[in-house]
């Protein structure tokens, strides 16, 4: 699987070269300025978007995955489920603001949104096309899609290229800021959040999360762009080695060992992050600082959704993450804090909450229907 991944990171990189630099236009309060996709090149990558006819068997699409009435995540999923069922080993990330993020992917194996947007198009346990030529050869015949190819490009011929530059433009359209946040420290709103608020995010940075989850003086986009390993996937590892309890209905559990767990289901795969794309021993079980916009909105978090609540996540610092892991990054210390200051700095994360998601991320609260329009 990861030999099969690798290979499709290096065919992709090979078509789509160095990450496109975006020109700088009016920003959204809170978020660096960023020029405007084509709007005839958003409107065609919405399409792909939602285009379960790009997968092997049409059962699949980009928005299975990244679910816009959900922040553009699955909250219901702890890892993403790909062909035929198979469960993938990482959390789908939310896409929001996804347009600032420099390397793509947990592991960050996509140096651009355009090589990002076709990979999962030829991953044998995502959409599961053996190759890109058969895709764009698909949608060579499906007429409806012509004349956004021809109002994206000026051609009505389908290519790999404009489908990756489509779905990168879609995908740079979704910025979710001006959030009571950006409106208290960037807006000159002094009662924008609570004094609970406040004092949560004189902690976070006190305390030491903005040094990953970076915060600036005209913009923030909580995250540095670097690779950490927090503890998580050896602490996931650990717990995968307990007996398991499920709850069969409201009020009736059971608990089923792991020797029961192994014969009824498939090993889980196992996962090192950075390492598998730079071979350094240095990076193991390292992954992408995901940024913190919105992310009352994007549970479960963490690369492999093992915390349900920002409280976990929480409590995984408070005690120091994982400290059997001989590579836990050493900035990772137990955080003396109290419950009420932990319920301030998971408050103060509330109050990154946009008000104006894009697109249908906001379907679900107006029982809007969500999905193709061409």
């Amino acid at each position: 699987m990861q030999r099969a991944a690798a290979a499709c990171v290096t065919s992709v990189v090979a078509l789509f070269g160095a990450p496109m630099a975006a020109s700088a236009s009016e920003a959204a309060l809170g978020l660096p300025a960023l020029a405007a996709p084509p709007a005839a090149q958003v409107a065609l990558g919405r399409a792909l978007f939602f285009e379960r006819r790009l997968s092997i068997n049409g059962t699949l699409s980009c928005a299975m995955c990244h679910v816009p009435e959900q922040a553009f995540t699955a909250n219901e999923l702890r890892t993403s489920v790909g062909m035929e069922g198979v469960s993938l080993r990482r959390n789908a990330p939310s896409l929001l603001n996804v347009a600032f993020v420099q390397r793509l992917f947990h592991d960050g194996r996509a140096g651009s949104l355009e090589e990002q947007a076709v990979m999962p198009m030829i991953h044998p346990d995502e959409m599961a096309n053996p190759d890109l030529a058969g895709v764009v050869s698909r949608v060579s015949t499906w007429p409806e899609y012509r004349m956004l190819f021809r109002r994206a490009f000026g051609s009505g011929r389908p290519t790999a290229r404009g489908m990756a530059t489509a779905l990168a433009a879609y995908q740079r359209s979704l910025l979710a800021a001006d959030s009571p946040f950006d409106r208290w420290r960037f807006g000159g709103h002094p009662d924008a959040i609570t004094p609970q608020q406040q004092r949560g995010f004189e902690l976070f940075v006190t305390q030491g999360c903005s040094s990953c989850h970076s915060v600036g003086e005209r913009d923030a986009l909580f995250s540095d762009q670097r690779f950490h390993n927090v503890g998580v996937q050896m602490r996931s590892e650990a717990s995968r080695q307990r007996d398991l309890r499920v709850e069969l209905i409201p009020g009736v559990d059971a608990v089923m060992t792991r020797d029961a767990l192994r014969r009824i289901g498939v090993p889980d795969a196992s996962d090192l992050g950075r390492q598998e794309v730079t071979g350094h021993t240095s990076d193991a079980r390292a992954f992408r600082t995901p940024s913190l916009r919105n992310v009352a909105l994007t549970a479960p978090y963490m690369h492999d959704g093992s915390f349900d609540t920002l409280e976990e996540v929480l409590d995984h610092y408070r005690v120091g993450g994982w400290q059997a892991d001989p590579r836990q990054d050493q900035r990772i210390r137990p955080l003396p804090i109290n419950r009420d200051e932990r319920d301030a700095i998971v408050a103060f994360l509330r109050s990154l909450t946009s008000p104006r998601l894009p697109d249908c991320a906001n379907a679900a609260a107006s029982r809007r229907a969500c999905g193709p329009t061409r």
